[in-house]
């Protein structure tokens, strides 16, 4: 059984070669934990030494590395947080709901970026985030969200589904990335492979399983109702709509995406000031598709 060598710190190089990003050598990133009342730790990684300017939270079924090739090319202090059940963080609550990992994430921005002046959601980072809004709004000065809305696409939503519910072990390496590569079939191999040595864990036995992985709903737990998530879906709309600070949209317009031309209605006739980027060549994870161009639009909603 041959053990895969792994150092999360030594690949940065590898994201700055493959986008073309100048690279002088590692840059200053560190990891971090925070404890929460129950115990339990979420795990963080922070980029500078200096106050964080931004907070950044990937989506389901990712992890906080998601975000190298963009916290390489913003060049700024900033916070990637695991969220709960992802990444090196511990798991959710027993029998906890999504406001729960809002008030458990919340927690950790107050610990380790109480200043930042965004918060920047991604997929289920981004629910998170618009519930982070309503529970702790002061956390949020500046709001954006990478390809996600409350009601995404529900087919588009199923396909991403379907991946990350899939096999719970790997007999190879081989085998997750060849998996991976069929889900994400634009992506480059070398990008691929490094997202996977972030995002799963080798086992005793030679096996390969999803960090997440550790943390699935067990099948005897009763999953939400139609009722229950059409009420969470309302509860984010409405609280994105009563929103009095800065929003930003980005949404990829390629295939992958989980945004509709109605949605994306829907968020301006709420939100009439809401800045709205579409980013070409992107499907719905912009930050691996397009981290470059995304990096250009998070600055600039920064700075403006």
């Amino acid at each position: 059984m041959d053990r895969v060598a792994y150092d999360e710190f030594s690949l940065f190089h590898e994201n700055a070669a493959e986008f073309g990003l100048p690279y002088d050598g590692p840059p200053v990133v560190r990891r971090e934990a925070v404890e929460l009342d129950d115990g339990r730790r979420l795990s963080a990684l922070v980029w500078g030494s200096e106050p964080a300017e931004l907070v950044l939270l990937h989506g389901g079924a990712q992890n906080a590395h998601t975000w190298d090739t963009v916290a390489l090319a913003l060049g700024r202090p900033l916070v990637a947080i695991d969220l709960p059940g992802h990444g090196h963080s511990d798991g959710p609550r027993e029998h906890g709901t999504a406001a729960d990992n809002a008030t458990d994430v919340a927690t950790a921005i107050r610990a380790l970026a109480p200043s930042a002046n965004a918060v920047v959601g991604m997929s289920a980072g981004g629910l998170t985030s618009i519930g982070i809004c309503a529970t702790a709004p002061e956390l949020v000065r500046k709001l954006a969200l990478v390809d996600i809305l409350p009601n995404p696409d529900p087919v588009m939503a199923r396909r991403i589904t379907d991946f990350v519910d899939g096999p719970e072990a790997f007999e190879s390496f081989d085998e997750i990335l060849a998996r991976t590569m069929q889900f994400n079939p634009t992506r480059s191999e070398s990008s691929l492979r490094r997202g996977i040595l972030h995002n799963a864990v080798q086992l005793e036995d030679g096996t390969w399983q999803w960090r997440h992985g550790q943390h699935r709903r067990p099948a005897s737990a009763t999953p939400p109702t139609p009722e229950q998530n059409a009420a969470r879906m309302n509860a984010l709309w409405d609280t994105l709509g009563s929103l009095a600070v800065p929003l930003l949209l980005v949404r990829g317009m390629a295939d992958g995406s989980v945004l509709t031309d109605e949605l994306e209605a829907e968020l301006r006739r709420r939100q009439p000031a809401a800045t709205v980027a579409h980013v070409e060549g992107a499907g719905h994870s912009v930050q691996g598709d397009k981290p470059v161009e995304l990096a250009t639009l998070l600055a600039e909603f920064l700075d403006s």
